[in-house]
């Protein structure tokens, strides 16, 4: 399953996501990420994630939320979405 994970860092500290990354390590293994960009103004990051369980995905946050806010959103690629909806023209 896809979700955009929307995280917002915390008192606009970027750097210090950075650096947690290096002591805590990013990922679990069961999480995939496929697509990653940080907004301009350092405020969010929006990351494609790939997981078979959303509850992995939260037990991975929770290892950040001192630092970090989540929000995990299901999403599908456009060709997909495109294939399941019929439009008439």
């Amino acid at each position: 399953m896809l979700y955009m994970a929307i995280e917002r860092f915390k008192n606009r500290d970027a750097q210090a996501v950075i650096a947690a990354s290096a002591r805590r390590g990013a990922w679990l293994r069961t999480v995939s990420t496929t697509w990653s960009r940080v907004e301009t103004s350092f405020d969010r990051c929006f990351q494609l994630m790939e997981c078979a369980d959303l509850r992995l995905l939260e037990q991975w946050a929770d290892r950040w939320r001192d630092l970090v806010d989540f929000e995990f959103v299901a999403v599908r690629l456009s060709k997909e979405a495109t294939g399941l909806i019929s439009v008439e023209v």
